[in-house]
């Protein structure tokens, strides 16, 4: 393949588009062939964001639609399929934020009104549900053929309406009488596939369709989205070639930057590790490793979920889940691990059959600097430029063991917290110190248990360790008895790197560092 000849598709999720126009395409059609001779009729697929659950679906819908020619050289044109037609209702939900609760009826009466006069129709009520029922009898009726029933995003006017109770059970109730037609109207439906980033329990849809077949965690289905490490060196060689003469590095060099930037995810027990796909085709259309995945959307929702909830972030980030108790959660659940794993911030990492549990993680350094930065300003707030410099400051006293050069950054960052920011229990301030800390690259872990308790916060560089004990309304003396009554140096007892032990003071009063003490 020519390097001129490379075309990039950003954000064109139509599979007609992308194979007309000889944009580069990944060929995921092995999982449609397993789809349509599984002989399950109900498939649910839940993914993040911009993981290319949108082109599959086109792709599915062309599939049943019969165009076989643009599906030529790809796997599922080997197979003995047939290529008869199929009548496709194709719903996508992605297309508003639902912020008013008249927008789904407004979506779903504009594709209604089209497919009834494609079948022929005669409204005989204004329900949309009843009119979704009627559409479904007449295609199978007209055609000869069971429908093809595909929902894109079917979660999002709840997931975009989870702080807005009304507008979330007004939806909830809406979708509710739509999805019931899945099950009651079975009879004239030959497969449906609903794609979302959550099973939301209270939708009646996962209660009422027990034959339901949910793929999220299915090995089978590991790789049904995203790029998987063989596939992008099939498929990206040329662009990962210019990228690698851009930044004056060889080949296997930027192999191993886009890997740790933008792989690590894995969404199921034996399947792949796989890049984020949106990240890929920005990088290789824009020539720079940027952090692509702010862009689609700060985690709002994810911080104020964290700060009410009380959380040890840390402990978040690095949990261990069953995974029977993971497939379940849904973005109603209390637990902020839901919210974080459903929207990709966090990713399974390894499993362990014997109990049946998966570690979590953050996925790469792009997410994380993404989570991180848009978690910083939940807890502190200072002007950006200041800010800046302080980090900066930050970084080089803990480099070249300066604590008391740190301990006054600190406290000049923090300074920068206004007084209406919530920073009222000890669990807040202690996240807003590992944020701070993970955010600007020090290898630092909050919560690290020894023989007699756990380190507040532990950091370590080549030539430094910084065991620090946080005292919440307490004084620096208590937290540096802590730190000796409890030995939490004695596990560096050997270790030849110079060890500062430092207690800190934070006020709930005044919101700030109010006092520390260091020792070495």
């Amino acid at each position: 393949m020519e390097e001129t000849k490379v075309k990039y598709a950003i954000g064109d999720q139509d599979f007609r588009s992308l194979r007309e126009g000889k944009c580069l395409y990944i060929d995921k059609t092995l999982y449609i062939d397993r789809i349509v001779n599984s002989g399950t009729k109900y498939y649910f697929l839940a993914r993040p964001r911009r993981f290319g659950k949108s082109l599959f679906l086109s792709t599915l819908r062309y599939f049943f639609e019969g165009k076989r020619e643009l599906f030529k050289d790809l796997y599922i044109a080997s197979t003995d399929w047939k290529w008869e037609p199929y009548p496709v209702l194709y719903i996508d939900l992605n297309t508003d934020k639902f912020a008013e609760q008249g927008i789904l009826d407004e979506i779903l009466d504009n594709l209604f009104l089209k497919w009834e006069e494609r079948y022929g129709i005669q409204r005989k009520a204004e329900n949309l549900s009843t009119r979704f029922r009627n559409i479904i009898e007449a295609a199978h009726e007209k055609t000869g053929r069971q429908v093809v029933i595909l929902v894109d995003e079917y979660d999002k006017p709840l997931s975009g309406n989870l702080r807005k109770s009304d507008n979330f059970e007004h939806y909830r109730t809406k979708l509710a009488s739509i999805y019931s037609n899945l099950k009651s109207a079975a009879e004239h439906i030959r497969l449906v596939l609903l794609t979302g980033i959550s099973r939301f329990s209270k939708l009646s849809v996962f209660s009422d369709l027990n034959n339901l077949s949910d793929i999220s965690f299915s090995d089978e289905f590991a790789d049904i989205c995203g790029i998987t490490e063989p596939e992008l060196l099939d498929n990206f060689q040329i662009g990962i070639s210019r990228l690698a003469k851009k930044y004056k590095i060889s080949y296997e060099d930027m192999s191993g930057r886009l890997k740790k930037n933008y792989d690590g995810y894995r969404f199921a027990p034996e399947g792949s590790d796989i890049y984020n796909p949106w990240s890929i085709l920005k990088a290789m259309q824009e020539l720079r490793l940027g952090d692509y995945w702010a862009d689609t959307g700060a985690p709002t929702i994810i911080a104020e979920a964290l700060r009410d909830a009380d959380v040890d972030l840390e402990r978040i980030l690095n949990a261990r889940w069953r995974l029977r108790r993971l497939a379940g959660l849904d973005l109603l659940n209390a637990d902020p691990t839901a919210l974080l794993y459903q929207t990709g911030y966090l990713t399974m990492s390894e499993y362990d059959l014997g109990t049946d549990t998966v570690r979590l993680k953050v996925p790469n350094e792009e997410v994380t600097k993404a989570l991180f930065n848009d978690l910083l300003k939940y807890y502190v707030k200072t002007k950006r430029r200041e800010a800046a410099a302080v980090v900066e400051d930050i970084v080089y006293a803990i480099q070249d063991g300066e604590p008391e050069i740190m301990m006054k950054d600190l406290d000049a960052f923090f300074a920068g917290i206004p007084y209406d920011l919530k920073m009222d229990n000890e669990n807040n301030f202690h996240n807003a110190f590992y944020i701070l800390m993970t955010l600007i690259g020090i290898d630092a872990k909050a919560e690290v248990h020894t023989s007699d308790g756990s380190i507040d916060l532990l950091i370590e560089t080549s030539g430094f360790i910084y065991v620090i004990e946080l005292k919440y309304d307490g004084t620096p003396e208590q937290a540096l008895h802590q730190i000796d009554e409890k030995q939490y140096s004695r596990k560096f007892a050997t270790d030849r790197r110079k060890l500062f032990k430092i207690g800190v003071k934070f006020s709930s009063q005044t919101r700030r560092i109010e006092g520390w003490k260091i020792e070495s």
